[in-house]
């Protein structure tokens, strides 16, 4: 069986191998390490997807993990826009990334689904996100299904992943995976952590994803500035 968050680590680059004495210089480049060594880092997974999943996360937050890292942007977005702070008042791109309170929804623990299902709701989540613009072809699915066979993600991860590739964006599926009001934060903010809304079809495609999940525009533009000052 997959382990679906260690898969959601690969994606977001967390727990990134250190390469050098003191890892000062691995730390924030997860982009570079897996172009310098692939073998070595299932990032090269968000890299093959065409995302943008690759930014320079601070270094705290890598070493959260991906489900940990995206609870606490997730909350801190969600933090603010209670708050009635405007966007962009969100944490700065060196402070430490905090984990939610255990006793809400944000908690990874407290998923009703259990914490593997969620991880794997939010990897599909991503992935979906990085096809919205359509650029993952027939020829590209062949030569990522080829790139993966280099990499050490397993070969159970490789086939789900190729799988994912394959069948269409299911947004049902998508949205009834989010069953708590801290859930669909979390994964709206995962599918914005996949990519950078650069085309009308991303941006499209997040907007669509935000109304199904009935977040409100306020909060939306919250997830947007934390993500953005966060993971510059």
């Amino acid at each position: 069986m997959i382990d679906p968050k260690k898969l959601l680590d690969d994606f977001l680059g967390s727990r990134t191998p250190d390469t050098s004495s003191k890892g000062e210089n691995r730390a924030g480049g997860v982009v570079q390490l897996a172009k310098d060594n692939p073998m070595a880092t299932g990032a090269i997974v968000a890299l093959l997807l065409g995302s943008k999943t690759g930014r320079k996360l601070t270094r705290k937050s890598l070493k959260m993990g991906g489900m940990a890292a995206i609870a606490g942007l997730a909350y801190k977005a969600y933090q603010d826009y209670q708050s009635g702070n405007k966007p962009g008042r969100a944490a700065k791109a060196d402070q430490e990334l905090l984990q939610p309170p255990e006793d809400t929804s944000f908690n990874p623990a407290r998923a009703p689904q259990g914490e593997d299902e969620f991880a794997l709701a939010l990897v599909r989540a991503m992935i979906a996100a990085a096809r919205a613009d359509g650029h993952i072809d027939a020829a590209e699915r062949g030569r990522i299904a080829e790139r993966l066979k280099e990499t050490s993600i397993g070969t159970e991860a490789e086939a789900f992943l190729v799988n994912e590739l394959e069948r269409p964006i299911d947004i049902d599926g998508l949205v009834e995976a989010a069953r708590t009001e801290g859930q669909k934060v979390e994964l709206y903010t995962a599918s914005r952590l996949a990519i950078e809304p650069n085309t009308r079809a991303e941006r499209g495609y997040l907007d669509l994803l935000a109304g199904r999940l009935d977040l409100p525009d306020a909060l939306v533009d919250h997830i947007e500035a934390t993500v953005v000052e966060t993971t510059s």
